[in-house]
Parts: C-alpha cells; structure tokens; sequence
C-alpha cells in the first residue's frame, strides 16, 4: 500500500525528516510518499498560518498527479485541514494528533502534549477536544522553542524533557510529542523520565495501515459527505461543478506540489 504523508508547511527538510520517522514506523509492503504544499507558510505557527496550511495542504492533495495512494495522514499538530480532507478524498485520512491521543488513552489515563510554542497550546487543545480525546488530556505544555529550532536535538531534548517535567507534574501518565518535527526523540525522552513517548507520525502511520487493511475509509453518510457541486477558485483557476473523488490519480491542472 502507499501512505501520503502531508507536511503542514512548505519546508522540504520538515518533509523529508517527517518520511523518515514514518517509514521507520511502516510496515513491510508500505510505501511512504511525503507531499510539501508548494505555498502556504514556512512553519506553521498560531491561527493565521493554520489556515493558510489548510487551504495549501488541500490544494495539494487536490492537484496531486503522482502514483495513486492508499491513506493520507495529514502531519499537523493542532493545525486545521483535517475535517476538509475527508471530504476532498476517498481514502481514510489520519490526522497524527488524533491518532496519538488515542494511542496515548491506551498506555494510561491521562496523557500531556509537549509542543513548541505556548501560542499553539491552545490551539491544540481546540483540536483534541473537537476530535474527542481532549477530556483525558491532563496539559499542554510549550518547550518554548519555534518549528526553525528544532534541527538542534541536543537543545530540544532539553527542552522537552524541562517541559515534559511540568506534565508530569500535572497528572499526565504518557506523553505526546506535539509537532511532526519532534519525530525521533520518544525514544531518548521516554528513557529520562520513565513513561510513555507517543509520536505522532508513526501513531498516524500504523492505524492508516490498519484501515487501509480492513478496508475501511471516511464514512459519507452526513459530516463528511462529498462537498456540494458548485463553482470553486483554487489559486487563481477556477474548479466547475463536478467534484471528483481524488485517490492520487492527478487532476487536469497543473500540480502545485513537491513529492519527496
């Protein structure tokens, strides 16, 4: 099977490092394809570049032309685009937040998400509770770095494990690591302060597997029913009434993606 695994932001370096930790996770027979919207912001930081990630991630997809895919999991922690991709494609779409606070409900009671800058703890905390898994979620916590600081992984291993402290401290039993760039250090954090690191790009990959596997994909009966025909502009180009199912196969305009 192939996973398209979306980078929120248009760094090819995030990308590439988010595959690596996701074919790392994958399966034998799993082919991970990472996709890099070609506009949108740099890294993705508070409100206003959420939703401009939204909007590039499912241009994105929408243009897609490479080899045709299984499951999409959408590499954003806390940013928007998860409920408009299940509509816009007909594979199941695995939001790596979602699935590692599920995950996290497994291993414990209660989880914590230790994430970049205090501004997205809220933003988080949105996207947790409206995909239901916020009520076991005991905090999030900021280590106070930006997305640019976390090539650095001695100091972000620091930072982690300092603010990991503070969820420990309020009652959380695992933790979540709350940014796609944080993929790789669970194992080393987990080893310092003796619980459970969820990461949340392999939390992504396995269960998109498993859906993938069973057959199962976004149900259409009611919120994530296909969207409405009617006239779209994406970017300048404007989309007729027909709206497609999209599965990879490409569209008739011109691809405003990077695959790596």
């Amino acid at each position: 099977m192939r996973i398209v695994v979306a980078n929120c932001n248009t760094t090819q370096e995030m990308t590439e490092e988010i595959v690596r930790g996701a074919r790392a996770a994958a399966g034998p027979g799993t082919t991970v394809t990472g996709l890099t919207p070609a506009w949108g912001p740099e890294p993705a930081e508070g409100w206003l570049d959420s939703f401009l990630s939204a909007a590039a991630v499912m241009d994105a997809l929408r243009t897609y032309d490479g080899p045709p895919y299984d499951a999409v999991v959408m590499a954003r922690f806390g940013e928007h685009g998860r409920e408009g991709v299940r509509e816009l494609v007909d594979v199941p779409v695995v939001d790596i937040a979602e699935a590692a606070a599920h995950l996290a409900c497994l291993l414990g009671r209660r989880y914590a998400v230790v994430t970049t800058l205090e501004r997205s703890c809220g933003q988080i905390e949105d996207s947790l509770e409206l995909a239901g898994v916020g009520r076991n979620c005991a905090t999030v916590v900021g280590t106070g770095l930006g997305v640019r600081d976390l090539g650095d992984r001695d100091r972000t291993g620091a930072a982690f494990v300092a603010a990991a402290e503070r969820a420990r401290a309020a009652g959380a039993e695992v933790l979540v690591s709350g940014c796609a760039g944080m993929t790789g250090l669970e194992r080393m954090v987990g080893d310092k302060l003796g619980l459970p690191v969820v990461d949340g790009v392999g939390a992504a990959v396995k269960p998109a597997e498993g859906l993938v596997g069973l057959g199962l994909t976004t149900s259409r009966a009611g919120s994530f029913a296909k969207p409405v025909p009617k006239r779209r502009v994406w970017a300048g180009r404007s989309v007729g009434t027909r709206i497609q199912g999209w599965r990879g196969t490409g569209s008739r305009g011109t691809p405003h993606v990077r695959v790596g």
